[in-house]
């Protein structure tokens, strides 16, 4: 059994199996999951567990050089905007329409389905690397 790190075993071996520009995906519990994209759903109940529990987590164990969010954040979910904008203050963040963020979400490794409920808290992360 791990000592550390995240537990769920289908995060740790995404994270693990990330490469350089690998990206995935941190959605609320409405965001459609594209076909062929892995899913692993943590929604337990809605806001079970949140959006900002689920990116603290990975955020701790993966290597982030971009975020990618939807422009539509800034007025729809302020709340969740500065978040992002402050824990990932370090690394560039891109926003795109809420249609394109869609849209790249089918490049990603996996989507990670949190019980969030509220607008478009979502993002998607991009792997860098640690040296």
């Amino acid at each position: 059994m791990k000592r550390y790190g995240i537990l769920n075993s289908h995060i740790s071996k995404v994270l693990a199996d990330l490469g350089h520009t690998d990206t995935i995906v941190i959605a609320d519990a409405g965001l459609p999951i594209p076909e062929g994209v892995k899913k692993i759903d943590l929604a337990v109940k809605p806001g079970n567990p949140s959006f900002k529990e689920v990116v603290n987590m990975i955020e701790e164990d993966m290597v982030v050089e971009k975020v990618i969010i939807a422009s539509e954040i800034e007025e729809g979910n302020p709340d969740h905007a500065t978040y992002i904008k402050e824990k990932f203050k370090n690394q560039k963040i891109e926003q795109v329409s809420h249609e394109d963020f869609k849209q790249l979400t089918k490049q990603a490794k996996a989507v990670i389905r949190t019980g969030e409920i509220t607008p478009y808290a979502n993002c998607i992360l991009q792997s860098g690397v640690f040296f």
